[in-house]
């Protein structure tokens, strides 16, 4: 797909982060397990991250948010159409969750629409969303087999790496367009 340098195309969605570590394989040596520990017993703490990966860039822009609603979409939006992306056009492409598709979030997408085309994924087709891969690998770097003290430091890990993927200079980038 070939773009204007004056056209963004991103994609966004968001995921939630917890204490709870997803579990990834890993090498271990003959004979000994790796051992990873469970989080203490009460209140799940959690964050969700929402998210826009630029396609053309491999870069990401995020907010994160205690809720996953319309608020905090339309706080995303304005981060993002406002503060990343305040002049130029802007192609966003996204699934149908419920607070995407609010009244709320309707009318304040409906702001930037002299500017801003929205394409709406088919529903349940969540694999046609390439920072669907992106979140993959967040989770694998900043959370996979770690048990962090509280959610604070998760969503430290979480925004290391997303900083890192912001810098063109290193390898440790993730390239979603390369990894199709």
């Amino acid at each position: 797909m070939v773009l204007g340098d004056d056209i963004k195309l991103i994609f966004m969605d968001e995921t939630t982060i917890t204490l709870d570590p997803p579990l990834r394989a890993c090498w271990m040596k003959i004979g000994q397990q790796r051992r990873i520990p469970a989080t203490r017993p009460g209140e799940k703490q959690k964050r969700h991250i929402f998210g826009g990966y630029n396609w053309v860039e491999d870069t990401i822009t995020w907010t994160t948010a205690k809720t996953k609603n319309s608020a905090a979409f339309i706080s995303f939006v304005e981060e993002l159409l406002v503060k990343q992306y305040p002049t130029g056009r802007v192609i966003l492409v996204m699934d149908n969750a419920s607070y995407h598709k609010s009244a709320s979030a309707l009318a304040a997408l409906s702001l930037f629409e002299h500017r801003v085309m929205v394409i709406w994924l088919p529903p349940y087709c969540s694999d046609l969303n390439p920072i669907e891969r992106f979140w993959r690998f967040l989770k694998d770097k900043a959370c996979a087999n770690k048990l962090q003290d509280n959610i604070d430091e998760v969503v430290k890990s979480a925004e290391k790496t997303m900083t890192v993927q912001n810098n063109p200079c290193t390898d440790l980038r993730y390239h979603v367009s390369k990894n199709l």
